[in-house]
């Protein structure tokens, strides 16, 4: 194991180096749609119209289609030829054509009956639901587009390539951007409603997704051929695989749209959860995707080789290491949530209102990071066991514990209820998937685990009381409400924090965060040479 734990943390860093791109660019992307919309109600028919397209997205993109396609290509690969690979991979391809070309359809023809029961909330006020329908309308084809990027992300794993695919969903918000800051403006005089440049933006992005993919598959040796083998086993595998993965790693998902369904009574609640989750899911897509991003083939490859001791220090390493970024990560945002939306997003539409309603979001929000990111790394771990019926049972009873909480909470919190509740039942979600993975694979190094985990958590408390009492002097000597005193502020507070992590962590003696230094150091030796 010990040459696996450092290709893990190395994939990982590559992986987290273009999510990072493509997380900056989507806060970028958000900062112009709060903009242009704020949180009124042409944003929230977009998020609604958008939510499913999305769901798809999160769940194609970073679940389910590389918890079935990963572990079966990495076996094609091992066990047949490149050649063999690149059959299954055209199979699947034409598959998704086929099954997402259809969904698409009815999804156009059904629009309306489909959202009604959704947004009661909407049909209150005139015209907003039906602008929810037109735009679902849009964008219901970004499904087909998203399916296939999916599939070309987990055929470039599984050879080896992280950074690009890593890289692709920055298409996406490329596009969006672009688009945005250039056509909106003049829509109105197009005779275009504005916030359809925002939907037309997003297929133009899942476009975008597959085409940046295109020439590594390319030199890789793939080539398109309009080929279906319904009796290729690798296909019916994946196919199989599909959908308990898909409920498997739905739980989150699944409970935002709960969420969404939930929020629609309250105007602008849908935007300020949406600002919110978007906020929080930067540290789940840097930390807690980029790992498991990185660890999945790994893990398929050692459940394929029954080798289960390495498989659980893998386990264990990828939890430690994941531990070590997102428990100071909650903490940071829950002492710093109003100081960074500010700077973010009150800007034009977008209320110093708004960005109090969005910080309360984020904080019960963060509550759950933890619980996300496990599940991002423990659930493809089942399906390369092959028993992909554990996580969609707990998946089942998370989504169903969500609701029943959501409902409870929502009466007595309102719209931040509904960010509590998705956080505890992330965080028992996580819970009962870890017990249950200790079982199968004989244990995930517990002791380890929780000792980093006791480690970090108190130095994350040291790092969020000082960048919360950082922030808050600076506020009281810097009280200008200008773009760069805020920054300023936020800067310094974000600084102050890494330095007590840092001296924290090392005297705790927490052996994630050693390694994770010692790779940034010898990264920049190399760079300065």
């Amino acid at each position: 194991m010990a040459d696996a734990a450092p290709r893990l943390a190395r994939s990982a860093g590559v992986i987290g180096i273009a999510t990072m791109a493509s997380r900056v660019l989507g806060l970028v992307r958000d900062q112009v749609l709060a903009f242009y919309f704020g949180a009124g109600d042409s944003m929230d028919a977009f998020l609604v119209a958008f939510r499913i397209p999305n769901l798809v997205r999160d769940l194609f993109a970073e679940g389910a289609m590389s918890a079935a396609f990963v572990p079966t290509f990495t076996k094609r690969l091992a066990s047949d030829s490149r050649e063999g690979a690149w059959r299954l991979a055209n199979s699947v391809v034409n598959a998704l054509l086929l099954v997402t070309g259809a969904l698409v359809v009815l999804g156009i023809i059904f629009a309306e009956p489909l959202l009604s029961p959704f947004v009661q909330g909407f049909t209150v006020i005139p015209g907003k639901f039906e602008l929810t329908v037109r735009l679902t309308r849009v964008m219901v084809p970004f499904l087909t587009l998203v399916a296939l990027a999916a599939v070309f992300m987990g055929a470039l794993n599984a050879l080896g390539h992280f950074f690009i695919p890593a890289l692709s969903p920055a298409m996406f918000n490329v596009a969006t951007i672009v688009c945005t800051l250039t056509l909106v403006p003049i829509a109105p005089a197009l005779g275009i409603q504005p916030i359809f440049i925002v939907a037309a933006a997003t297929i133009l992005g899942g476009l975008g997704q597959l085409l940046v993919q295109w020439p590594p598959l390319k030199r890789e040796g793939y080539r398109y051929h309009a080929t279906l083998d319904t009796g290729d086993p690798g296909l019916r595998q994946i196919l199989v695989l599909m959908g308990p993965g898909t409920i498997g790693l739905a739980a989150t998902q699944i409970n935002l749209l709960v969420n969404t369904m939930l929020a629609t009574p309250e105007v602008g609640a849908v935007s300020w959860l949406n600002y919110a989750f978007r906020l929080m899911y930067l540290p789940i897509g840097l930390f807690g995707v980029s790992i498991a991003t990185a660890a999945t083939p790994t893990i398929s490859r050692l459940a394929h080789e029954k080798d289960y001791p390495r498989m659980r220090s893998t386990v264990a390493h990828a939890l430690g290491l994941m531990m070590m970024l997102n428990v100071p990560a909650t903490l940071g945002l829950i002492a710093l949530a109003p100081a960074i939306i500010s700077l973010i997003f009150e800007h034009g539409n977008f209320t110093a209102a708004d960005t109090a309603a969005t910080a309360a979001a984020l904080r019960w929000y963060a509550v759950g990071l933890v619980g996300y990111s496990v599940v991002r790394i423990v659930s493809p771990t089942f399906y390369a066991l092959g028993r992909s019926r554990i996580p969609v049972g707990v998946s089942v009873m998370s989504v169903l514990m969500n609701v029943v909480l959501n409902l409870m909470l929502v009466r007595v919190m309102g719209y931040r209820g509904l960010a509590l509740g998705t956080s505890l039942a992330a965080l028992i979600n996580a819970g009962t998937q870890l017990a249950l993975l200790r079982n199968a694979i004989g244990g995930i190094e517990g002791r380890r685990v929780a000792a980093t985990l006791i480690k970090v958590s108190v130095a994350a408390v040291a790092m969020g009381a000082a960048g919360w009492s950082t922030e808050l002097w600076l506020h009281q000597v810097l009280p200008a409400s200008g773009f760069s005193v805020k920054a300023l502020r936020v800067g310094a507070a974000i600084l102050v924090s890494l330095i007590v992590l840092g001296s924290a962590a090392t005297l705790l003696k927490v052996q994630e965060f050693d390694e994770t230094r010692a790779r940034v150091a010898a990264r920049l030796r190399r760079m300065s040479r």
